[in-house]
């Protein structure tokens, strides 16, 4: 029997855990971002099937760039290339890539610039167009089309029950992640720590959703402000992160306690929405999991459940970012690489981190989202700490030293960044500048403005 189908034990997760850790040599990078897809002719949403539809997207992307599709139901919700890398639909037709595990932040922004190359490929002769930001700028939910899987209609009908602002997150939202790893507990300890207590200030430097509902808002994040009424259960800054104690064991520990959606068997979903893992796992109750066994498989299907700011599934998933334009989805690997990857950086990171207690990261992630820069963490600014991250990776990628064929370190990746503490006006405050003078309040100049 495989390991897969063998009902695990609390240490057994645990265990697993630990048996992800990686020696510095081998630390790698895994860089995630999704886009909008619309139709350049009226802007709308794209739906799943048609002639220009999301389906067949993803169709031609199989049959000319030689990627396996991956079928639910007898249709296509996703692909594997055949470098490593997989494309994903979000539930509003989102397309993800998730980049391939690499060494160099060299090699995941030539990975996303081919990708956005393919999409541009396909995109073109379809008539439609992708745009790079963190909230849907004009469509409302009724107007989005839902993706056939069956995991989104599970939760789709969950989320209303536990916040007001679930479905938007399924919907109308579009992130930058980027999944790093760890060398032994207490390297996860420091950098989960570390980069769960900073994210806010991610979250404000990378700040670039002010649309929603065809209308500017005086919100500088609109994704990130979505995650403040999701779902409390499985989302935001878990306090056990914070415990001098923290490990893999208090991780298991809170991520059995997060409420089930799902449990897949032959090829179907079968609605547990609500129930506890932990019970699922004890074996007490089987008439409430339709008389079946929590497997190791059940286990890693519930993590990907689970969304707090940070999350750790293996390696470490910085979670705090908007989606932006082509520009900046590689400063957001750049500058967690260069905070957590370099022990000179990651000292001092994590010094920069301890100025702050747990409540003042929960307050941080409302104020990053609706003031941005010109919020605060704790008694400081957002600017402030934000300048010294981007200051602190720069050490950690100089002191890196992996270099291009040209001779550039992994630095050249921070310059966005930096421009936007130079100027202190995030991607959100540009694009309200051009919107009330020169696209003359027309948001249609919006999708012009974050096009690919």
């Amino acid at each position: 029997m495989t390991e897969s189908f063998v009902t695990p034990s609390v240490s057994s997760l645990v265990d697993w855990l630990s048996r992800k850790e990686k020696t510095p040599d081998n630390w790698r990078i895994g860089t995630e971002h999704e886009k909008f897809i619309y139709t350049l002719s009226n802007l709308a949403p794209v739906k799943y099937e048609g002639d220009a539809g999301i389906e067949t997207i993803l169709h031609y992307l199989a049959e000319n760039y030689q990627m396996t599709p991956i079928k639910e139901q007898g249709k296509y919700i996703a692909l594997q290339t055949n470098d490593g890398a997989s494309i994903s639909l979000e539930p509003g037709g989102q397309f993800e890539l998730s980049g391939n595990i690499v060494e160099t932040i060299h090699q995941s922004c030539t990975e996303t610039n081919k990708h956005l190359k393919q999409m541009l490929d396909v995109t073109e002769k379809l008539g439609l167009g992708m745009a790079g930001l963190g909230f849907h700028p004009t469509a409302s939910r009724d107007q989005i089309n839902w993706m056939p899987k069956g995991r989104y209609k599970i939760m789709k009908e969950y989320m209303p029950k536990v916040g007001s602002l679930g479905l938007d997150m399924m919907l109308r939202t579009c992130t930058i992640q980027t999944n790093l790893d760890y060398k032994d507990e207490e390297d996860m300890r420091r950098k989960f720590k570390t980069s769960l207590a900073l994210q806010p200030v991610a979250t404000a430097l990378f700040a670039n959703s002010p649309f929603k509902d065809g209308k500017i808002t005086d919100i500088q994040s609109n994704r990130a402000m979505v995650w403040t009424d999701t779902d409390a259960d499985r989302c935001g800054v878990p306090i056990c992160v914070f415990d001098a104690k923290f490990g893999y064991e208090q991780w298991i520990d809170y991520v059995l306690d997060v409420p089930m959606y799902f449990i897949y068997r032959d090829g179907q979903y079968l609605n547990v929405a609500g129930k506890s893992f932990r019970s699922f796992l004890a074996g007490t109750h089987k008439e409430a999991f339709f008389g079946q066994a929590a497997s190791m498989a059940d286990f890693q299907d519930h993590i990907t459940t689970v969304f707090p700011d940070v999350r750790l599934k293996g390696y470490l998933e910085m979670r705090g970012a908007d989606g932006g334009p082509w520009s900046i989805i590689c400063a957001l690997p750049a500058l967690w690489v260069g905070l957590l990857y370099d022990e000179e950086a990651l000292q001092r990171a994590e010094a920069l981190a301890n100025r702050f207690a747990h409540e003042d990261v929960v307050n941080a992630r409302i104020s990053a989202a609706k003031e941005g820069l010109k919020g605060n963490i704790g008694s400081h600014s957002m600017h402030e700490i934000a300048s010294e991250m981007v200051a602190i990776a720069e050490i950690g990628l100089k002191n890196r030293a992996r270099l291009n064929h040209n001779g550039d370190d992994e630095t050249i990746f921070l310059k966005p960044l930096q421009a936007i503490i130079d100027s202190g006006a995030t991607q959100s405050d540009k694009a309200r500048e051009l919107f009330n003078n020169q696209w003359n309040h027309d948001i249609k100049h919006a999708f012009s403005h974050y096009k690919y």
